[in-house]
């Protein structure tokens, strides 16, 4: 539900204030939000993405940068591979969608290709809106929307994304296209750079079926959101597009239950000390404090998902934390939070006995003092 209109303007004021002054905003893209849905626990990330902040210069002002991100040859490769899918009309793309997902229509040959050009995010998002109740109004044709925009509620906040492409089957039901530059080799590609893409056609699935279900609220049936996606690569080392259909209903899933545990953004900002601010033009010693201010909840799969990984991961060794071992690590460890006590405990000199966690690792202790005695003899 959107925010009331004062409520939702206080709200933006106080997230750019977070930013800075004249500082743009960073659009929180289906990457960065699949990232985020990966760890819903992380109040840090919610609020840095809300507010529209550069994780990456944040972090370089910190004196932790990252090297998280595509280098920009690969962008161009990539953007290059996509103009040659979608070429002539996308008339490849839609025989692949055709054979990998569709093979009892009639194959595509006149598609709609409509113009999504508009002002802004939210222009595009309703024109975006506007052609796909269009495309309804032509039961029997394929459309093709080449990089639609979509909105999806994030923690209370809009998040504005851009797939690569949507395609509308002749029987009315919509599939998200995500065309990637890694290769598929012999017909499969590395586990997991697909499982990432699934992950962010998950994203691009959920804000569809948000589309889908207003378009039902009307009257009409509401069109059918397929959760098999289609994924559009190189075969092997050449430039020629393969396509591979994959089932995300185990990602939208988990990304749906993980977004909706999200603190909202606006409890987030609110419990903000006043004053806070997250440019990277502060001091560094400011700059610190108010990110601190904000908890983390590092674990080691961030260093491949978010640019303060490094800050975070120092941050979370200085504290001792177990988290920076893992996530099982920690899951097995119990109320045992820190390294200090998970040592007092394997030594007998806190913890209760009781406690399943402190009698294994006082177990494991002593069978380690039994094999270096073994040794020394």
């Amino acid at each position: 539900m959107p925010l009331p209109r004062t409520r939702g303007t206080a709200l933006r004021q106080r997230l750019a204030e977070l930013r800075g002054p004249d500082v743009p905003a960073k659009a929180l893209d289906a990457r960065a939000l699949a990232a985020l849905a990966a760890n819903p626990g992380c109040s840090r990330r919610a609020i840095l993405d809300g507010a529209g902040v550069n994780k990456a210069a944040l972090a370089s002002a910190l004196g932790s940068p990252s090297a998280f991100g595509q280098s920009q040859f690969a962008l161009t490769r990539g953007n290059a591979f996509e103009a040659k899918v979608k070429a002539d009309g996308g008339a490849e793309l839609l025989r692949l969608v055709h054979d990998k997902l569709d093979r009892s229509a009639e194959p595509p040959a006149d598609a709609r290709v409509p113009d999504l050009t508009a002002s802004g995010p939210r222009g595009r998002t309703a024109r975006t809106e506007l052609e796909l109740r269009e495309a309804a109004a032509h039961p029997g044709a394929w459309t093709l929307l080449d990089h639609p925009m979509l909105a999806l509620d994030v923690a209370g906040s809009p998040a504005f994304l851009e797939p690569d492409a949507v395609v509308v089957h002749p029987d009315g039901s919509w599939t998200v296209v995500e065309i990637k530059s890694f290769p598929l080799l012999d017909g499969s590609a590395d586990p997991a750079k697909v499982g990432a893409a699934a992950r962010q056609a998950a994203v691009y699935v959920l804000a569809l079926e948000e589309v889908a279900a207003r378009l039902g609220a009307e009257g009409e049936p509401a069109p059918r959101v397929r959760h098999r996606v289609l994924l559009v690569c190189p075969r092997d080392f050449s430039n020629l597009p393969a396509a591979s259909a994959v089932d995300i209903r185990k990602q939208r899933a988990v990304t749906a239950r993980q977004l909706a545990r999200l603190t909202r953004i606006e409890d987030i900002a609110g419990a903000l000390p006043e004053g806070t601010c997250f440019s990277p033009e502060l001091p560094a010693e400011e700059l610190t404090a108010a990110v601190e201010s904000v908890p983390a909840t590092y674990a080691p799969e961030c260093l491949s998902a978010c640019e303060l990984a490094f800050h975070c991961r120092a941050r979370s060794r200085q504290e001792g934390a177990v988290t920076s071992l893992g996530r099982p690590v920690r899951a097995e460890l119990g109320g045992l939070t820190t390294v200090e006590d998970v040592l007092a405990a394997a030594r007998g000199e806190a913890g209760d006995p009781d406690d399943p966690a402190v009698a294994a690792l006082r177990r494991a202790a002593a069978l380690r003092a039994e094999a270096l005695e073994a040794a020394c003899r």
